[in-house]
């Protein structure tokens, strides 16, 4: 499984931002103190991660809100079942859980959880997040590419993901 994770931070204006390697997390409080440290050192409260799986589905999880717990967008709920990081996001999240691809492996299309108006003070209102997760022929990279772009920070993730 391929999987792309980073966090982003702003400094001011400026955004800053690494990739994380997620492989061993196995609770939200792994991926949240990797994401505070790494604001905390650009001077920041605010952190964002983005996680894109196999071209299949994509997460948001948003930190910094005023010591709430993290705020988590998944791309496609039934991906819970497959992927052991979308499961602690998803917990983490409070999201419910779809039922997974039928046996023949069909999957519709996707069914996104979890808060969709993370995003809305970045330049990303929560009907065309979800529109884009849904449709048909966009890949995950390509939402997240969006999305980046809206904060101000599409040039640094575009560097990360030559």
């Amino acid at each position: 499984m391929s999987t792309f994770a980073a966090v982003f931070a702003p400094n001011g204006k400026t955004w800053r931002g690494t990739e994380l390697e997620l492989g061993d997390v196995e609770v939200i409080d792994d991926v949240t103190d990797m994401m505070l440290d790494f604001a905390a050192d650009r001077g920041s409260d605010l952190s964002l991660l983005l996680v894109e799986a196999d071209d299949e589905w994509f997460a948001i999880v948003r930190t910094g809100d005023d010591g709430e717990e993290p705020r988590v967008y998944l791309s496609d709920a039934r991906v819970v079942h497959d992927h052991p990081l979308a499961s602690v996001l998803s917990d983490a999240g409070g999201l419910g859980t779809a039922a997974p691809a039928d046996s023949a492996g069909t999957r519709p299309d996707p069914m996104p959880d979890g808060d969709g108006d993370l995003l809305t003070d970045l330049g990303m209102p929560e009907d065309e997040l979800r529109s884009l997760s849904v449709g048909g022929g966009v890949l995950p990279g390509d939402v997240l590419a969006v999305v980046a772009e809206r904060a101000g920070f599409g040039d640094l993730l575009d560097g990360m993901r030559l």
